[in-house]
């Protein structure tokens, strides 16, 4: 006599050519999303681009013509409609620092191998902004600068070159810790100004400073 089993069959499994269920050979959708975000979370960040050029913590003291940073310790980093509207105001002192080699006659005046223009009502200071000038040339500095602004450390001055030129940095720089509270430093200097189209005058640097007693 055939006995009767109850209850349902027994499932096939894949390997009888059955149809499969829920097989755990094969991961959840959930299993696989928590599998990339543990991923992607994990991953190393991309790196930043890297910042301008930074500022040293002295002068700069070779290279001169090369790129520079975005700005000045203690000092105003300025564009062209800036320097136009500090110069409305009737407070700013222009100085062009472009550096110029010096005669070895008794004397010693500036050697001079081209024109150069700057902006109008300024003041040309060769070399105050090298990274070591000599002490003839520091003293002279100071002094210029303690002329032009009357004495006045709150008075506006504007440092400026060519454009890409550290001279113009380190003059600002120099500035700020001779103590001038409102430094301005103009980093495109007199090629910005002249791509402008706005007014240029012929610069003549001012007399250099005595020459050191031999």
């Amino acid at each position: 006599m055939r006995s009767h089993r109850h209850g349902p069959p027994p499932r096939p499994s894949p390997a009888s050519g059955g149809k499969p269920g829920r097989s755990h050979d094969f991961p959840s959708i959930r299993s696989v999303l928590l599998a990339l975000a543990l991923l992607i979370t994990s991953a190393p960040a991309a790196p930043a681009l890297a910042a301008g050029v930074p500022q040293p913590e002295g002068y700069r003291l070779s290279d001169y013509r090369s790129p520079t940073p975005d700005g000045v310790a203690g000092a105003e980093t300025v564009d062209t409609p800036a320097v136009q509207s500090l110069l409305s105001q009737g407070r700013l002192v222009p100085i062009f620092v472009q550096r110029l080699e010096r005669s070895t006659l008794p004397g010693g005046p500036w050697l001079q191998s081209k024109p150069y223009r700057q902006i109008p009502g300024g003041v040309w200071l060769p070399n105050v902004g090298v990274g070591a000038p000599d002490p003839a040339t520091l003293g002279w500095f100071e002094s210029q600068l303690d002329r032009l602004t009357g004495g006045d450390r709150s008075r506006d001055l504007l440092f400026y070159c060519l454009s890409d030129c550290w001279l113009s940095w380190n003059a600002a720089k120099r500035a700020v810790l001779l103590g001038y509270a409102r430094v301005h430093w103009y980093p495109t200097g007199i090629d910005g100004w002249m791509e402008a189209g706005l007014p240029t005058e012929e610069a003549h640097p001012l007399p250099p400073p005595a020459a050191p007693a031999p």
